[in-house]
């Protein structure tokens, strides 16, 4: 049985985690079968819009403890170097050129978290919840957690989640920006908007570079690369139909 399905559904991409029956938890096979999924989607050109989920009732429960660490009696820096290459394996996500949108239908726990993390939109349903809880087990946080929480719902409420190791649930979570939308069924509505997005490929890419651009440049540099890539799609097929509709009403 794969550990990941990839689906594609047009220029719509989905990639499940796919093992049910231990709520998508993590091991170094299913982390080594995403990391080939994320790779082969950045390869595929015609992959206009992705959705990141789980099979089941959760998204997924976390690393599968028992073999994520290896041997712990090994040196600090190499434990270090492991859990690097482990993070790698779905932190790709974050450098796809495609829209990436985490549809969040139960849990998603430590490291689970990070994978709907580490997506551009976060979709949650009713029974979603989102666990930053590493140090309710003595461990510290990591995958990027500190850095991605941080940037979604600010440094001190990522303190205090963080410090507590809390379990979010899907109303605190969407109070807090944790997740971007709530809906009964998050797939379908994820799978809406990434065929929006993949409907507009090429300007949903622009815009998601324009965003990243805009969380590390100023707000010149902010301004020089909007306006270029602006100017870039008024050659659209799409905004030129537009502006002639609102020049033939005017």
């Amino acid at each position: 049985m794969n550990l990941v399905l990839v689906t594609d559904d047009g220029p719509v991409r989905t990639i499940t985690l796919n093992a049910p029956e231990r709520l998508n938890a993590l091991d170094l096979d299913l982390l080594a079968e995403l990391k080939e999924a994320i790779a082969d989607t950045a390869a595929t050109s015609t992959v206009g819009a992705v959705v990141v989920t789980g099979a089941g009732r959760a998204f997924c429960a976390g690393a599968d403890l028992t073999g994520m660490f290896g041997d712990l009696t090994r040196p600090t820096e190499e434990i270090r170097d492991h859990l690097k290459g482990v993070y790698a394996s779905f932190l790709g996500l974050r450098d796809l050129a495609a829209p990436t949108i985490a549809a969040v239908q139960g849990p998603a726990i430590g490291a689970g978290l990070n994978i709907a993390l580490a997506c551009d939109v976060i979709i949650e349903g009713p029974r979603a919840r989102f666990g930053p809880t590493f140090a309710a087990i003595g461990l510290h946080p990591g995958g990027g957690c500190s850095w991605m929480l941080v940037e979604r719902i600010g440094r001190s409420r990522a303190m205090a989640a963080l410090l507590e190791g809390a379990l979010i649930d899907a109303d605190r979570a969407h109070d807090i920006g944790l997740a971007d939308s709530r809906a009964d069924d998050p797939l379908t509505e994820a799978n809406r908007i990434a065929a929006l997005c993949a409907g507009r490929s090429e300007l949903s890419r622009t815009i998601k570079r324009s965003v990243d651009n805009a969380t590390r440049a100023g707000f010149t540099d902010s301004i020089d690369v909007e306006a270029l890539a602006q100017a870039e799609s008024t050659g659209s097929e799409t905004f030129r139909r537009r502006l002639a509709e609102f020049a033939a009403r005017t």
